[in-house]
C-alpha cells in the first residue's frame, strides 16, 4: 500500500500565471477530480496550458484536459508533451490543441 508521502507528491496540481494553467503531477483518474475543482476556478481568459511539469497522463487527464480546453474557447496553446499524452490525443483524435478533430 502507497504511503501518504507517495500519493501525495504524485497529485496533479494546478496553478494560474498569466493567461496560463500551468499543470504538474500525475494528470490521472486518481487525480482528475481534484485538479478539475482548481483548474475551473481559474479557467477565465486562460489560453494556453503548461504540461512540461506533468510526469504522466492517462485518459482520464486527457478528457480532463479536453474538456477545459473547450471550456477555454478551443484555441489553447499546449506547451510540454507528457508521457501518455501524444498516444491517447491520437487515439481520441484530437488537435494538438486539444479539441476533437473534424
Amino acid at each position: 500500500m502507497p504511503n501518504a508521502d507517495a500519493s501525495a507528491s504524485a497529485s496533479a496540481r494546478v496553478e494560474r500565471t498569466g493567461t496560463s494553467l500551468r499543470f504538474a503531477g500525475a494528470l490521472t483518474r486518481a487525480h482528475v477530480a481534484d485538479a478539475w475543482r482548481r483548474a475551473c476556478k481559474q479557467l477565465d481568459g486562460i489560453d494556453a496550458f503548461d504540461l512540461s511539469a506533468v510526469d504522466r497522463v492517462d485518459s482520464a487527464g486527457v478528457a480532463l484536459l479536453a474538456e477545459l480546453a473547450t471550456r477555454a474557447g478551443g484555441a489553447v496553446a499546449i506547451a510540454g508533451n507528457p508521457p501518455g499524452l501524444a498516444d491517447l490525443r491520437g487515439a481520441y483524435r484530437l488537435t494538438p490543441s486539444l479539441a476533437f478533430a473534424a
